[in-house]
């Protein structure tokens, strides 16, 4: 139930800070995504906010896409499973 735990943390997108709240399990999704790719967090999600503006002009759920994010990210890598 840990993993189900909503988290709130500050972070920047863009040199502006924001609050973003997500479950525990995808902090540890994108904090994996984030060692991969040699980047903070914040700058991980900072390339996703900025990517969604210029091809999309921006998202109204910036949460439910970063949740899409980790579970694509994770299906893409085999490490969704059912534990």
């Amino acid at each position: 139930m840990g993993l189900a735990r909503p988290l709130s943390r500050s972070v920047r997108l863009n040199g502006f800070a924001t609050c973003l709240r997500l479950e525990q399990v995808y902090w540890d999704i994108l904090a994996r995504m984030a060692k991969i790719n040699s980047c903070s967090v914040s700058a991980l999600l900072s390339y996703v906010d900025r990517e969604v503006h210029l091809r999309h002009g921006g998202v109204k759920n910036f949460s439910g896409l970063v949740r899409v994010v980790c579970v694509v990210h994770s299906l893409n890598e085999g490490t969704c499973s059912a534990e």
